[in-house]
């Protein structure tokens, strides 16, 4: 399957844009966000194996691509692309995205991504159906934004809500 599925997800998290700005920035030259990607695409693969076979678990995240953060009075931006390698060895575009923080209120910010995700290409007519994809898709977005949103609420070193703990 070769088909890409649009992505959208916006989470809003109980601190002000300043500060969410500053710790996006810090997040981003740290490399947590590589090792929240591996760690969402990994458990994307391990869903799209349980509907389509284990053909679906040949492939690996290979890198994480971010472009600086962009900042304005507004806004904060950094595209993102995973490339993950297939079965074959094959480097393919998994996931094309804008992750941006906007002000939701005077203690809340917006966090969203946007994008496309590319499956695992697999031999024509074997690949998963468009309903697993997407459904694998979301799950992969949403496991990414989950561990940016709490690393954006809850810094290092600060407590995490029971059973959470920061992304390895």
């Amino acid at each position: 399957m070769t088909d890409h599925t649009a992505v959208g997800v916006r989470v809003a998290i109980n601190v002000c844009f300043p500060a969410a700005r500053t710790r996006l920035r810090i997040l981003a030259k740290g490399g947590m966000l590589p090792r929240a990607s591996e760690v969402a695409y990994g458990e994307g693969i391990t869903g799209l194996v349980e509907f389509a076979g284990p053909a679906a678990g040949l492939t690996r995240l290979a890198d994480v691509c971010l472009e600086d953060l962009t900042e304005a009075d507004d806004c904060a931006h950094i595209a993102l692309q995973w490339e993950a390698i297939d079965v074959d060895g094959k480097l393919f575009t998994a996931l094309l995205a804008d992750l941006m923080l906007i002000p939701a209120g005077d203690q809340i910010t917006a966090l969203s991504l946007t994008g496309t995700y590319w499956p695992p290409p697999g031999r024509a007519g074997a690949g998963p159906g468009q309903a697993i994809v997407r459904c694998c898709a979301m799950a992969v977005v949403g496991s990414f934004l989950d561990s940016v949103a709490r690393q954006l609420a809850h810094p290092a070193g600060t407590a995490w809500p029971a059973g959470r703990r920061p992304v390895p």
